[in-house]
């Protein structure tokens, strides 16, 4: 048995939506059950708990369940940043955030777009779920922002990064 421990409202999205529960403990093979204490149990093989524990803890992380269950599927991958670790104080933290995200989330969205990563933004992490090539692209350009670089170093080096994978797979491919 795992054990999962996440955000305490996180906890509380995932005791209310119980279509939530099942569709982890159906996609994983494993049963869901949480506690009064706001842990969450997961009862299966070794291995339907590694997924449902990497599925749980991506949503505590602040990813929509369906992007979440991704997680499930060889070839994805989960990835965090504890921008509070990077960073120490809870200023540069908030500046950095706002900086990830950008105005209206276009930042976010961009990066998102050009990597094909799923991104969050949620309380002191900002975490990613793809490909290793495409957290590799947007691991980039955030860890540009976090080291003060503009948004159009980020983008350029994250776009490098882009078209560097792509050559890769298309010289492989041949």
């Amino acid at each position: 048995m795992e054990k999962i421990y996440i955000p305490r409202e996180r906890m509380d999205i995932l005791k209310k939506d119980r279509n939530a529960r099942k569709l982890i403990s159906r996609i994983c093979h494993c049963d869901i059950e949480i506690d009064t204490e706001g842990c969450v149990s997961v009862i299966g093989t070794p291995y339907s708990e590694f997924i449902a524990k990497a599925v749980i803890y991506a949503f505590g992380r602040g990813f929509d369940i369906n992007v979440a269950r991704l997680l499930v599927d060889e070839g994805y991958y989960f990835s965090s940043i504890d921008l509070k670790q990077e960073l120490g104080s809870e200023k540069r933290v908030k500046r950095i955030k706002a900086r990830i995200i950008g105005a209206g989330g276009k930042t976010k969205k961009y990066i998102e777009g050009v990597s094909s990563a799923k991104i969050s933004v949620y309380g002191d992490t900002v975490s990613f779920i793809g490909s290793d090539d495409e957290i590799n692209e947007a691991e980039t350009a955030v860890n540009t922002l976090i080291t003060g670089g503009t948004h159009k170093v980020a983008y350029l080096r994250m776009e490098a990064a882009h078209r560097k994978n792509k050559e890769k797979y298309h010289s492989a491919k041949f």
